[in-house]
């Protein structure tokens, strides 16, 4: 039945469209291809790709399939990257999801004194997520999520790293800069600048704005923190952004953070991992390094 080879051809097709194109990223012939998916075909009784020129399309057994190769593929390759770690007497790999893009100087913190208590786990920081990051720590192609909402779900355990306040950043001549906190309706005539992220996800919206039924002049994305608050230190616009990280900020720029309303946005950050790699002590420890980084 099924097998792990056919697993990775109908990957290789989905990805490459062609049977040479496929043969070629496996390192096999095209006799080869053709015969193991001619054999499943027949043990499952239904048909797997179909001709169009020159080209193999999937028939819906075949995406049923290729939607499994999706899930269970990345955790064979994770499984034995880790089995080979083993065999070579390696610690392991750290591959760090990133869903929280402010986080980015706060983790280069951790990771510092981490590296040098482990010196010899490998390492990568994945900052590309945004819907895809639980996904991805569930398929096991990252070890570790940072997020500062986490979605709950049966195999995932999210430990708390450290508390925050999400606050309105504004330049120091700003006509808002001297209160000690802002309303909804006093935004209507700024221009928001915020990371790339839908509107829905960020707190500025989801928990201030939205409730009071109160919106902004105009809503732009930065892909940058340096840049962003460059632009709102000339003026040009306002944001919002971790406490923590507006006060490294404004000792070198003119920028204040004010609270939202008189309760404020309190927050906090979460690392998520498997939990069946929980005892993991690697992973134990840079857990144990965030929650002393601050």
């Amino acid at each position: 039945m099924l097998e792990r080879i056919h697993l990775e051809i109908l990957t290789a097709i989905k990805e490459h469209g062609t049977l040479t194109k496929a043969a070629d990223s496996l390192y096999l012939s095209q006799s080869a291809l053709s015969h193991s998916i001619k054999k499943l075909e027949g043990q499952l009784a239904t048909q797997i790709w179909k001709k169009e020129g020159r080209n193999l399309r999937l028939t819906a057994a075949g995406e049923r399939i290729q939607t499994l190769a999706n899930r269970i593929l990345p955790q064979f390759s994770h499984t034995e990257l880790l089995l080979n770690q083993i065999a070579k007497g390696e610690a392991g790999a750290l591959r760090i999801g990133m869903e929280c893009h402010p986080c980015y100087q706060w983790l280069l913190r951790v990771i510092q004194p981490y590296l040098q208590q482990w010196p010899d786990i490998d390492m990568d920081v994945k900052q590309e997520f945004q819907f895809g990051a639980l996904g991805a720590l569930l398929s096991y192609e990252i070890d570790v999520l940072i997020t500062p909402d986490p979605l709950f779900k049966p195999k995932i355990k999210y430990i708390p790293v450290f508390d925050y306040e999400h606050r309105l950043v504004v330049s120091a001549s700003h006509q808002l800069a001297q209160q000690d906190f802002v309303l909804p309706e006093q935004l209507s005539d700024e221009v928001l600048l915020s990371y790339p992220v839908e509107p829905e996800r960020l707190d500025i919206f989801s928990q201030f704005l939205n409730p009071a039924k109160c919106s902004v002049k105009k809503h732009k994305n930065i892909e940058t923190t340096e840049i962003m608050l460059q632009m709102v230190a000339a003026g040009r616009g306002v944001c919002a952004l971790p406490g923590w990280l507006v006060d490294e900020y404004a000792k070198s720029m003119p920028i204040k953070s004010i609270r939202f309303g008189e309760q404020g946005i309190s927050k906090q950050i979460f690392i998520g991992i498997r939990k069946d790699e929980q005892d993991i002590n690697y992973l134990n420890d840079f857990i144990a390094q965030a929650k002393k980084t601050r």
